[in-house]
């Protein structure tokens, strides 16, 4: 558990999900009581335990869950950790909320993803949630907690069951992926890698574009990323964000142009190949060895998205 942010009483705990710092689980405290942003996967609920063990607290004092969106690096733990919470309830966008209280086919879409052996390794068990313990709040609600406040924000681009909560008390975002993602790995002292992340199945770059500028027009104090943490926005990062979208639509355009290759392969390689030269010229101080790391992973996944949202709009 770290507090990246002195006298924030925002803390990341790792999920261990894939690897390390790959994957951030926050905890907000408020007194004794604690809202929990993200859940990583059923996994990761002994590192949460852990946390709360460390500030002396425990399930009990668990009062909101919250989740920014519903794909299962974000909300796999979610049903695990609310059967241990008995006191919290969950948030949650209102598109997400039926496959939380009913899973089926959102197990069932991550299995077509990842496939079935992967998917237990990664995500094990996931359970309904009792319906009358699922909140899901309107456009720019404003959810308390002790002296805390939360005011949520509709933000679809990334997923359309995305929303993007303020933490009054420090104006930070968390970010769910809206803003992409951005490594502790890929990051020099003064500056940090920035990528978007296009998983499948609902990119959609209109709507992303327009996310980002929406909650960037709360002029946030930081941003807190679930890939992964703290980091402070600026211009820079924001511009290159959108810059990255664009050209990922212009790079899917290309490679469908070619009928002799296959879309998602031809995008994965390119995106890969792309995202490096993006991160050395950005980063002065991480090696070619560590950003090619990085990077391959979240090619693969946005490369099946952006193939999965060329289909769909060429079918539409």
């Amino acid at each position: 558990m770290k507090e990246f942010v002195k006298d924030t009483n925002i803390y990341t705990v790792d999920a261990l999900y894939y690897e390390p710092e790959l994957a951030a689980i926050h905890l907000v405290r408020s007194a004794d009581k604690i809202a929990i942003v993200d859940t990583g996967t059923q996994y990761s609920v002994k590192q949460v335990e852990q946390a709360l063990t460390e500030m002396g607290l425990g399930f009990d004092q668990v009062e909101l869950i919250i989740l920014t969106h519903i794909h299962l690096d974000h909300a796999g733990g979610a049903s695990s950790l609310m059967e241990l919470c008995k006191n919290a309830q969950l948030i949650v966008h209102k598109k997400g909320a039926r496959h939380m209280a009913n899973p089926e086919k959102l197990v069932a879409g991550a299995k077509e993803v990842y496939g079935e052996e992967a998917f237990r390794s990664l995500y094990g068990v996931i359970s309904s949630i009792d319906e009358a313990r699922i909140m899901s709040p309107d456009e720019g609600e404003v959810i308390a907690m002790g002296d805390r406040e939360f005011l949520f924000m509709d933000s679809p681009g990334h997923a359309n069951h995305h929303h993007c909560i303020l933490d009054k008390e420090t104006n930070s975002v968390f970010t769910g992926d809206t803003l992409g993602i951005s490594y502790q790995a890929l990051r020099d002292p003064d500056h940090a890698f920035v990528m978007p992340t296009t998983t499948p199945v609902q990119f959609n770059p209109e709507a992303l574009h327009q996310s980002i500028d929406k909650i960037m027009s709360l002029n946030p104090e930081y941003l807190y990323y679930t890939h992964y943490s703290a980091v402070k926005p600026n211009a820079q990062n924001i511009a290159g964000l959108h810059e990255q979208i664009d050209d990922y639509v212009m790079m899917t355009q290309q490679a469908a142009s070619d009928e002799s290759v296959n879309l998602e392969t031809a995008l994965s390689d390119e995106l890969y190949q792309y995202s490096i030269r993006r991160a050395q010229n950005e980063l002065s101080t991480v090696s070619l060895e560590t950003i090619q790391h990085w990077v391959k992973l979240d090619s693969n996944l946005s490369a099946q998205g952006l193939a999965f949202w060329w289909q769909y709009r060429r079918a539409a």
